[in-house]
């Protein structure tokens, strides 16, 4: 794919993700100029590029004529002086910030005045780097990632005083590339790793209160809900030790906001070297690179003549009883004559519902509404659940072979308390209009790989549902990290889509 405008562009940092980019602009028709400190490194990361196009080739996604083209226009550089005739120059240099600023300061003394200085940074703040510039109007973050051929977004990060103009050159440029460009403010975290945090928080807040294993999150989260991975799978696959530093450097950039706090659960793992895949072991074990996965808990038989009561005011009981007469038990109207009494609560825990609804709360287990009941079921125990009604409620639910999570009591299940703290993070991030509504969505779903942006998604599981299981998380346990966000609790009021926009000034 070519873009309208032919540019010459200039990459600093030959690693993994310099060549990436060198690869990306150099296929879309640029004239791409790669150095690196290190001796060797930029001619090393110019032939692995030309290899890749060679391959692409092989495979029928290229030709030999644009392979030629694109090997015309690749070029390793010995010097920063050989970049000097460069429109715009991306860094993809070391996590430093004096090496970062050092470096900018001795290319704005060689380019043109109209070109561009860009930076990959990651965890930066780009207004940081670009103080040590004379001219940091032409200073922007142009963050990829990794795989950068194969990610189809970057985010296009405009500093306090970068220019309207540089942040739009440099979308046209990312998206004639053929990567959607998402233009964010310059925040911790910028946009992708900011609207990422709920995952991960929400899942180490639900195991650090015994509430499920690290496994049963994920299986929730993977099979219900429909993420590629779950948290702790992410956990061990990023690094443990690298993330741990993210969570962290977010949390504490965002002046310690609630909505961020790292779990101390973390710091100990990381201490005794359980980074995850890298290190043979993280949440889980890893042997010759395959995950151990702990075995799943047999199904109990079901018991003969069952009597069972769903609660008639949940929002799946249709679906629900249907679910225990096609297992054989008997459904019953008096919840005082039955075995087994089934709530589907929002928001609040299995023994907080049944004393609500006056139950015997060692015969109540919680089903969770938010999946279809098609897929993976969650039930939830009281603080006192029997083990009879523990097994029958199991036997029950699975007796159609759908696969079902234990866990124990919680203010939200799994996936309540999760898409809930997903969907409010998103709906503060475009309350602080740090990125516009599309943005925010295309990043989620193309940089994280969610089923869908945040905000729609939270549409489609309901508005009120969401703030409902936020105010109930906020009352059961007084934490602010559960408030719910301005934008989420206004669009609900007035009945609007999460996607509406404020009304323009």
């Amino acid at each position: 794919m070519a873009t309208a405008s032919p540019t010459t562009i200039g990459v600093v940092g030959a690693g993994t993700m310099g060549r990436g980019i060198v690869q990306l602009f150099a296929q879309a028709g640029h004239t791409v100029r790669c150095h690196d400190a290190q001796p060797g490194a930029a001619a090393k990361a110019v032939e692995y590029v030309d290899g890749m196009f060679a391959r692409a080739v092989e495979k029928g996604r290229m030709t030999a004529a644009a392979h030629e083209g694109a090997r015309q226009r690749l070029k390793a550089c010995d010097g920063l002086a050989d970049l000097a005739d460069c429109e715009l120059v991306i860094e993809a240099i070391v996590e430093d910030l004096e090496v970062k600023r050092a470096l900018f300061r001795e290319l704005e003394g060689l380019l043109g005045d109209n070109a561009i200085l860009a930076s990959n940074t990651s965890s930066l703040t780009v207004a940081e780097i670009a103080a040590a510039c004379q001219r940091p109007d032409r200073v922007a973050g142009l963050h990829f990632f990794n795989p950068v051929p194969l990610m189809k977004v970057a985010e296009v990060i405009a500093a306090v005083r970068t220019a309207p103009a540089v942040v739009q050159r440099l979308r046209e440029l990312t998206e004639g590339a053929g990567h959607r460009a998402v233009v964010t403010a310059d925040q911790p975290g910028f946009l992708i790793n900011h609207a990422g945090r709920g995952l991960y928080t929400e899942g180490l807040r639900i195991v650090e209160e015994q509430v499920a294993t690290p496994a049963d999150v994920d299986d929730v989260l993977r099979e219900a809900l429909g993420f590629r991975m779950g948290p702790f799978e992410l956990l061990d696959l990023t690094g443990l030790d690298v993330s741990s530093r993210v969570m962290a450097s977010i949390y504490e950039q965002f002046q310690q906001e609630p909505r961020f706090r790292p779990s101390s659960l973390v710091a100990p793992r990381v201490a005794a070297g359980l980074f995850g895949r890298k290190s043979g072991e993280g949440w889980y074990r890893y042997v010759e690179g395959q995950q151990q996965r702990p075995p799943a808990r047999a199904v109990p038989a079901l018991p003969p003549a069952l009597a069972v009561w769903v609660d008639p005011a949940a929002s799946g009981a249709t679906g629900l009883r249907e679910l225990v007469v096609a297992a054989g038990a008997r459904l019953v109207e008096d919840a005082s004559n039955a075995d087994l009494n089934l709530v589907m609560p929002w928001g609040n825990d299995a023994t907080g519902t049944a004393l609500s609804l006056g139950l015997d709360a060692t015969r109540c287990v919680a089903v969770d509404p938010l999946p279809p009941l098609a897929l993976r079921r969650t039930l939830m125990l009281t603080a006192v659940t029997t083990p009879a009604a523990r097994d029958a409620a199991h036997a029950l639910l699975a007796n159609d072979g759908t696969a079902v999570t234990l866990i124990n009591d919680s203010p939200g299940f799994i996936a309540q308390r999760v898409m809930a703290t997903i969907v409010n993070i998103a709906a503060n991030i475009a309350q602080r209009g740090i990125a516009s509504v599309a943005d925010l969505e295309d990043a989620v779903r193309l940089g994280l790989g969610y089923p869908q942006g945040p905000l729609g998604w939270g549409d489609q599981l309901g508005a009120d549902r969401m703030l409902e299981v936020l105010r109930a998380q906020l009352v059961a346990t007084g934490d602010p990290r559960y408030r719910p966000s301005a934008w989420l609790v206004r669009r609900v009021a007035l009945g609007l889509s999460l996607t509406t926009p404020e009304a323009a000034r």
